[in-house]
């Protein structure tokens, strides 16, 4: 051994620039984040309305379709229809996005796809609660039908829609 120092480490010639803190974004990040979460949030969404709408449409070829009375028969369109305009209005974002790539407004997308997808609930909502009653009229009367039915409409309200509103509604009071 010679008794040479080791080298140094050499101090970086460009600072890095300091980490935003935590839970900072620019408008532009946050825009992208949350379209992002919107989108994955319809795609969970669009599965079930798909299953909602392959089930409506196999209910017209059964047997049993051709002896449903005049009014089931109605709410069994009225539902089918509902099924299929919350699965359009619910890809509507998506076809937004697309059609709006690179668009420098992503906040504002944002925006209306956050309000198109609230559409689409309630939409989505009316076409589960067509069925229950449809079934539910079919199975056990349209007396019954109508009384569990409107339990369940509630309890979309509830979940889907009044819930969001109270919690946002805490939150902002909070700050």
């Amino acid at each position: 051994m010679t008794g040479t120092p080791s080298p140094q480490p050499q101090p970086d010639p460009q600072p890095r620039p300091a980490a935003p803190p935590p839970g900072w974004e620019n408008p532009a990040v946050r825009a992208d984040r949350r379209l992002v979460e919107l989108l994955q949030e319809l795609r969970v969404l669009q599965t079930g309305v798909q299953i909602v709408f392959a089930f409506l449409l196999g209910v017209a070829f059964t047997p049993r379709f051709s002896e449903l009375t005049d009014a089931q028969q109605d709410i069994y369109v009225a539902t089918l229809l509902l099924a299929v305009l919350s699965s359009a209005v619910l890809a509507t974002p998506v076809a937004l996005h697309r059609g709006l790539y690179r668009h420098p407004g992503k906040a504002q997308i944002v925006t209306v796809s956050a309000r198109i997808a609230q559409a689409g609930l309630l939409l989505l909502a009316s076409a589960l609660t067509g069925a229950v009653l449809l079934v539910l009229d079919v199975v056990l009367g349209a007396a019954l039908a109508a009384a569990i039915t409107a339990v369940v409409a509630l309890v979309f309200g509830l979940l889907w829609f009044v819930l969001p509103w109270t919690v946002r509604r805490l939150l902002r009071d909070r700050q």
